[in-house]
């Protein structure tokens, strides 16, 4: 009896999952894609390119959604069965709690091993080829166009002036950068050439010339000057280094030198990969223990889905709360006890006759 209710819970519980899983994802995915709209107009991005490049955010939405999916989905199936009267009478016919909440503990625990997965490996390296991608498209030499005899304005204050291009490789070059204040400096070059550097894009200039004004003129002459653009920097915020970081990494970068900001950015993301995927378990759990508990009152009107969305905000805002706090490595150590001290609470209330 007891496999044929387990069949009978799990297909509906995966097929709800799946359901809001898809829909939320692309919901999220549309957002992104419509957020990142301006990036594709301004940087004349193929539209193949970007399509690629918003897909490699997926892996993160599915990470951030896969808790409140899970949640949602037991909260549905489970409500619907109370109101069916189906779990009063698996009640009446002797099944426990711990027997009923079976198949949607199983469903948390195995999409607590996914989140894992996408946690520790998937979601850090997706990110970084996420950024990867979006720098290139934005600063990449095959995105940098020179036009011949003209003055391209590369960034405010920078002018280029190119006589000829082939490529990479220019001739006849006049550079002006005036992004300082009082300062204006004019470079005269035979050849140039384009190449990509950790900071964006560099012209190395060969056999020319230098003007400066500064509070006094300076001239002179080079055989080879390396001009910074500075038209773009690779993953600039902190938030964004610390998630594109393979987790061994991540971990060794806690005993080198961090400043405060770059220190709690770290500990929030490690916070997040380790115990995000618990929660998707906590909430499950959590859910199961409130419907299944107000269900033994039996009665008509049940304020148990709102106390059960009550408590799952409560629990998760307190969680993120906590990881954007932690300082030290010992804030992991409170946040991972007090997971575990919640979590045996709940299982306590859930499973007992």
């Amino acid at each position: 009896m007891m496999k044929i209710i387990d069949k009978y819970f799990s297909r509906q519980l995966v097929a709800v999952f799946v359901m809001l899983l898809l829909i939320l994802t692309g919901l999220a995915w549309m957002v992104q894609i419509v957020a990142m709209m301006k990036f594709l107009v301004n940087n004349g991005v193929k539209f193949i390119n970007f399509l690629g490049l918003t897909t490699m955010v997926i892996p993160f939405i599915i990470s951030i959604i896969l808790p409140f999916v899970a949640f949602i989905a037991v909260l549905f199936v489970y409500n619907k069965m109370i109101g069916d009267n189906e779990v009063v009478v698996m009640t009446s016919a002797g099944c426990s709690p711990a027997q009923i909440a079976r198949p949607a503990l199983l469903l948390g625990g195995i999409l607590v091993g996914i989140h894992f997965v996408l946690n520790l490996w998937i979601v850090p390296a997706t990110q970084m080829k996420f950024y990867d991608m979006q720098w290139n498209l934005r600063y990449g030499l095959a995105h940098m166009t020179l036009h011949e005899g003209a003055f391209n304005e590369i960034s405010r204050g920078l002018v280029v002036y190119v006589d000829k291009v082939s490529g990479y490789d220019l001739n006849q070059v006049m550079l002006s950068n005036t992004k300082e204040a009082n300062t204006q400096v004019t470079i005269f070059a035979k050849n140039g050439k384009l190449v990509t550097t950790m900071r964006g894009l560099s012209i190395v200039m060969t056999d020319g010339s230098l003007y400066a004004i500064n509070n006094g003129n300076v001239i002179g002459t080079f055989d080879t000057f390396d001009m910074d653009l500075s038209i773009g920097e690779q993953n600039n915020d902190s938030a964004s280094r610390a998630r594109c970081m393979p987790t061994g990494a991540l971990v060794k970068s806690l005993h080198s030198d961090l400043g405060i900001k770059q220190r709690k950015a770290v500990l929030s993301e490690l916070c997040n990969r380790l115990f995000a995927p618990i929660m998707s378990f906590v909430l499950v759990a959590l859910c199961l223990a409130i419907l299944l508990r107000s269900s033994l009152l039996r009665r008509r009107t049940s304020f148990a889905p709102a106390i059960s969305v009550v408590a799952m905000a409560g629990v998760m805002a307190t969680f993120m709360s906590l990881s954007n706090m932690l300082t030290g490595l010992s804030g992991l150590t409170w946040v991972g006890g007090g997971i575990a001290v919640i979590l045996g609470i709940i299982m306590v209330v859930l499973l007992r006759k």
